[in-house]
């Protein structure tokens, strides 16, 4: 009896398990939109309560919202089979032209030609931009997610030094006018997102990650935007290697933190901390630059998507479009102009980088094919360059080296997401 009961319990989990496997699919409920997310934060609870707020307006198809921790390895794994593809997903911008070339994205145009206002028009310029390829149009814009830098305004006002935030350019020379006038234990700017900064000073110095589609990451260029950081690090105003700079701000003990406009709400949630924000820090008095990136939403191929389920995902996106004011308390920066522009927009930190044309165009977002390697690769290696503990002109070398064999590795694997 105990081996037959055994049995039937097996049974029953195995079916279980099918059931679950096959509801992550888009196959499960052809009344049913499976929608895709990689939002394992806080911010999946808010995309939860838009889709939650959709699905009570009783639509013909409603949403089920699959929040998915390893989300890009599984679109591999089920568009190899074919099986399982969810109907809609958010993915990065970074993403998009390698999706494209590989041939894994639905064009958009079937699904929102039923909404007149789903238009470049009614979104931030550069978030619509990143899902165009060769004017098809891939993808319809959620958010733009920014580097950003908050300053501790009690810090500023101890040293005498709001005057920085004068033309919301905060330069290198005047964080560098602050050497030797630092208390014990107190910083002037901490290393959060560090590859992020980078990456903003290579466009505040005019240059680029790419030539004529070839990486370009040993440049001189990329030498110099290394060397203007560099020196904070060099005068003792940057958090020490190895500590935790985000905590260091919240504790008071740091003038400016260069994390995410999505960390507002966490800094909003520190006891006594009196914060703003503004842009990332320059090299140069001249531009600023905030390097970004942007969740969009996209349809993978699948075959099993009816056209009535194409026109069920524009009714959503356009719901979206219209409400998405509550994507703003994930600190997101929100793509639709008619939510941005709206009064109750303002009240979120993150309307600063909406307030004016030139903050607008701060937002920049890399669309280059290779960019998610040469991110990595900036990542991977300038926390050790900024601290001075490997030699720059070697570590330029084997990060040009690491980007050409991740590019030369994923051009074998062709055709693989």
């Amino acid at each position: 009896m105990k081996a037959k009961k055994m049995a039937l319990i097996m049974v029953v989990l195995i079916l279980g398990s099918m059931t679950i496997l096959a509801g992550c699919g888009s196959g499960s409920d052809k009344n049913t939109i499976t929608f895709w997310t990689p939002l394992t934060g806080d911010d999946g609870a808010y995309m939860d309560q838009l889709v939650k707020d959709y699905n009570a307006t009783e639509p013909e198809f409603k949403i089920k919202h699959v929040i998915t921790a390893d989300m890009y390895t599984k679109i591999s794994t089920v568009l190899n089979s074919g099986k399982g593809v969810p109907d809609l997903a958010i993915i990065h911008a970074d993403r998009v032209p390698g999706f494209v070339k590989q041939g894994v994205l639905e064009p958009m145009g079937a699904a929102i030609s039923g909404q007149p206002e789903i238009t470049e028009a009614n979104y931030l310029p550069q978030a619509w931009a990143t899902g165009n390829i060769e004017g098809t149009q891939y993808t319809v814009p959620l958010d733009i997610h920014s580097n950003t830098m908050y300053y501790n305004k009690d810090l500023l006002k101890q040293y005498g030094v709001e005057s920085f935030l004068d033309d919301d350019v905060v330069t290198i020379e005047e964080m560098l006018s602050l050497q030797g006038k630092m208390e014990p234990d107190q910083y002037v700017v901490n290393d959060a997102l560090l590859g992020w900064v980078i990456m903003a000073q290579i466009q505040n110095l005019g240059g680029d990650i790419q030539e004529n589609g070839k990486p370009a990451v040993n440049t001189p260029v990329m030498k110099q935007a290394f060397e203007e950081v560099k020196k904070i690090a060099d005068a003792g105003l940057m958090t020490p290697f190895g500590e935790d700079g985000y905590l260091m701000f919240q504790a008071g003990n740091v003038l400016f933190s260069t994390d995410g406009t999505w960390s507002s709400t966490a800094h909003a949630a520190v006891e006594g901390l009196n914060f703003g924000v503004t842009n990332i820090y320059s090299a140069t008095p001249d531009k600023f630059t905030n390097r970004a990136s942007s969740h969009l939403f996209a349809m993978l191929k699948n075959d099993q998507r009816t056209d009535e389920k194409e026109a069920g995902v524009g009714a959503f996106l356009e719901f979206i479009r219209e409400n998405s004011l509550e994507w703003a308390k994930a600190g997101q920066i929100v793509a639709s102009k008619q939510v941005i522009e709206s009064p109750e927009y303002d009240q979120f930190m993150q309307s600063f980088f909406t307030s004016n044309e030139k903050e607008v165009e701060s937002l920049y977002i890399y669309t280059y094919e290779y960019y998610p390697y040469v991110a990595e690769a900036v990542d991977t290696y300038c926390a050790d360059i900024v601290r001075g503990n490997v030699d720059l002109d070697e570590t330029l070398a084997t990060m040009q080296k690491f980007v050409e064999d991740k590019i030369a590795e994923s051009s074998g694997a062709a055709g693989t997401p």
